[in-house]
């Protein structure tokens, strides 16, 4: 009885959950999923836009529900669950470069439909979101995908070098590439930084 407390809070980790998984739970599963889906989705929207958003999420956590039996470090589900989304996005970025391009287009052209002189701040914010995206197809995936998790996610960088499997030095200079790339790009868009 008196190990009880300790217990409960135990219940509420991802460890936890995960050795239920592993032990055939399958709603220990669905409480991983909705415990991480968003940031699984807006990796992913960093990384490959909106095509097939929905598709890409889903293969992420198939792959994470096939992988389970073999995961050793439970404790470290997140980090490996990212891992899963590099590597669905690095499988399918060549497939969504087209259609990313595309996406990049509708928005301007959709941003372009407003008149400016009735600007609000929803319209900029959308305006702004769409410069960043048009910023991130401009970088190399490699460093979109450091930008992406560092910067929009805040996964730290000793994290990103195991999740992309590349030292924590490589983390940091296309962290800085990146980010300098992006800045001289938001700059030609004529934004004060």
């Amino acid at each position: 009885m008196g190990d009880q407390p300790n217990e409960k809070l135990h219940l509420d980790t991802d460890a936890y959950l995960v050795k239920r998984c592993q032990e055939g739970n399958k709603q220990s599963f669905q409480q991983l999923y909705q415990r991480h889906q968003q940031r699984v989705r807006s990796t992913l929207y960093q990384l490959c836009g909106t095509s097939y958003l929905d598709d890409l999420v889903q293969e992420v956590f198939l792959r994470a529900w096939k992988g389970l039996p073999k995961l050793r470090e439970t404790a470290h589900f997140s980090t490996w669950l990212y891992r899963i989304s590099w590597n669905v996005a690095s499988d399918r970025r060549r497939q969504f470069a087209v259609e990313t391009r595309n996406f990049a287009s509708l928005q301007q052209s959709a941003t372009n439909a407003f008149p400016s002189q009735q600007e609000s701040p929803t319209l900029m914010h959308l305006h702004y979101e769409d410069l960043v995206q048009r910023g991130l197809q401009q970088l190399s995936f490699e460093h979109r995908a450091v930008l992406v998790l560092h910067d929009l996610e805040d996964v730290p960088q000793k994290e990103i070098a195991n999740i992309l499997s590349i030292p924590v030095g490589t983390v940091k200079s296309r962290l800085f590439h990146a980010r300098t790339s992006m800045r001289q790009f938001l700059q030609k868009q004529g934004v004060q930084l």
